[in-house]
């Protein structure tokens, strides 16, 4: 008996390219011009489907003549893997932008859309390639030109002026971060390194200009650490949901009383974290409270609003006011019985303003149930209060810096969540080691760049001279700390505090006198009358995608009368020789 003769013999359907050699197994084939691309680029790989094997004329005769089942069974395996790789040619080619004709005697051209696609996908790679060579090379040249100017025989001539330009210029770089498209970090760095490289480069005592740098690290250390420390433990808590615990006693769906309460809840949670971490966790609580995303926008503002007040009052609650404490210009009993006052009519100010307009009761959003506090968070969040609360404690008590009370409470944490996690491999995020890669990095080289530059203009004395000329030009020092709020609301307010700082020394203006109390208070809610004028509002902006005119519209104006309100309440306490003041300005 004949044995059956298989001929390998392209399957049904399956395109060829004239000009290819049939085989048992062919290659990925790119296609040559005769399979009508000779007017079309080619945008991407024609890829050719392997050849099946199919029952030659004989083996079919003898399936359909009573053969054996099992060549039958042979010859339709065969049409059936000639059919599936018939349907991967007709995938794989329509996928490549290739047309296959009707009759499948060849690979047509491609399609006007896949054409157009492939076309615009080669522009936009082009012209992003291109964008960035300019940008690198932009940033390059001014780099060379910087790193030139500075080892040039001019610099020593006019240090004063190198070293104010490159502040002028970082700080331009700073403001227009989101024009640029730059990370402030970046530019900040370069603007504090600069400044120092122009100090050294000018001074004829290099040896000082070292330990001058030593000793103003030394102290920029103190603030970064305890950065570091708070924003760990704050990471640890909202790693536990426990913030759940205060935003949960919130039942009422009244517009008006959600807006106050927002405001009060907000306002005494910015007292203990920071400004910003107080409006993440609360815009995270209006997702669950407040289904429309626009009228989400009001509350969200209450919030920025509320939030930088209450920042103001404690050494802890803000930034400006953690640096102003560190630095011994104010102290935490005097802050907080001078500022408590002006910071919560400041508040409720504003509320007052903006409740008004508000009737009937919110939507509320469906509850998933996948936010539950982690276990033992209750824990952590009281164990995370307490190393909080317990630093101006440890200042007290010991007279040790208060960045070691945070870092030791920061160490009591930390062991804590390793006792109660120990064991549980599933929930090793939950630990302080977790947390600590979670913190914003970013933010604390930031602030190491500021205020290196600060540092750097202090130490060549120019800020001193500008203190010179303002107390020259403006008789109360008042109205400076007042104007310093203004520019906050434009500019970021911690490298303004800087310079403050660096202006009036300690010996002049004493700590804990209204000028420093004002400062605190002005840096803090002037931020809030636009929404780029703090680090809250720019969070609210990026979370709930808040319009900047819409801010403008709605918000800057009782932010204004609030940051008003309080000024004026300090003034008042101030005349009228009310305890609260006389016992922190010495009237």
């Amino acid at each position: 008996m004949d044995r059956p003769r298989l001929a390998f013999q392209p399957a049904a359907g399956v395109t060829s390219c004239a000009g290819v050699r049939p085989a048992f197994t062919v290659a990925p084939l790119r296609p040559h011009r005769s399979c009508g691309m000779a007017a079309v680029s080619r945008p991407r790989r024609c890829r050719l489907p392997r050849w099946s094997p199919t029952a030659s004329a004989d083996t079919q005769e003898k399936s359909a003549t009573g053969g054996s089942a099992k060549d039958a069974a042979a010859a339709t395996n065969g049409d059936a893997a000639a059919s599936s790789s018939s349907s991967l040619s007709a995938a794989s080619s329509s996928s490549n932008g290739l047309s296959t004709s009707a009759d499948g005697s060849g690979v047509g051209p491609p399609s006007s859309d896949a054409v157009a696609s492939a076309a615009v996908d080669a522009e936009v790679v082009s012209s992003g390639s291109s964008t960035d060579v300019l940008r690198l090379a932009a940033v390059g040249g001014v780099c060379s030109v910087v790193a030139a100017i500075l080892q040039h025989s001019w610099v020593a001539e006019h240090r004063d002026v190198t070293m104010t330009t490159i502040f002028v210029l970082g700080y331009a770089g700073i403001i227009l971060e989101e024009l640029l498209d730059f990370h402030k970090t970046g530019v900040a760095l370069l603007m504090g390194v600069g400044i120092w490289v122009t100090l050294m480069t000018a001074s004829p005592d290099q040896a000082l200009v070292v330990a001058e740098l030593s000793e103003q690290v030394s102290s920029i250390s103190e603030i970064l650490f305890f950065l570091i420390g708070a924003s760990t433990i704050v990471e640890i808590v909202d790693a536990h949901q426990g913030f759940k615990i205060v935003t949960d006693a919130i039942r009422t769906n009244n517009r008006r009383i959600l807006l106050w309460a927002i405001g009060f809840i907000t306002f005494f949670m910015s007292s203990v974290l920071d400004n910003l971490t107080s409006t993440i966790v609360m815009v995270s609580l209006l997702r669950k409270l407040i289904d429309d995303p626009k009228e989400r926008w009001l509350y969200g503002a209450a919030v920025v609003i509320a939030a930088n007040a209450g920042g103001a009052w404690t050494p802890i609650g803000d930034v400006t006011t953690t640096m102003l404490w560190i630095g011994g210009q104010v102290t935490a009993a005097a802050t907080i019985k001078g500022l408590v006052l002006p910071s919560l009519v400041s508040l409720i100010v504003t509320l007052g303003i903006l409740s008004p307009p508000l009737r009937g009761d919110v939507v509320r959003p469906s509850s998933s149930g996948s936010d539950a506090i982690a276990p033992r968070g209750k824990l952590v969040f009281w164990t995370g209060l307490a190393a909080l609360l317990s630093v101006p404690v440890f200042k007290a008590v010991t007279g040790l810096p208060p960045y070691l009370g945070m870092l030791s409470g920061l160490g009591v944490v930390w062991l804590v969540t390793d006792v109660i996690h120990a064991g549980e491999e599933d929930r090793e995020e939950l630990r302080g080691s977790a947390a600590v890669s979670r913190i914003d990095t970013s933010g604390v080289l930031f602030f190491l760049g500021i205020l290196l530059a600060v540092a750097g203009l202090e130490s060549a004395g120019i800020l001193r001279e500008v203190a010179v000329y303002l107390d020259a030009h403006i008789s109360s020092r008042e109205i400076i700390a007042a104007v310093i709020g203004l520019v906050s609301a434009v500019v970021d307010n911690v490298p303004l505090v800087a310079a403050t700082m660096g202006m009036y020394s300690l010996d002049s203006v004493p700590a804990d006198s209204p000028l420093w109390q004002l400062i605190a208070f002005a840096a803090g809610t002037g931020g809030s009358m636009l929404i780029i004028g703090s680090a809250a509002g720019v969070a609210l902006m990026g979370l709930e995608k808040v319009d900047f005119f819409w801010y403008l519209k709605k918000a800057s104006l009782p932010a204004f009368a609030g940051f008003a309100a309080g000024i004026a309440t300090y003034a008042a306490m101030a005349s009228l020789h009310l305890p609260v003041i006389g016992a922190t300005s010495g009237m």
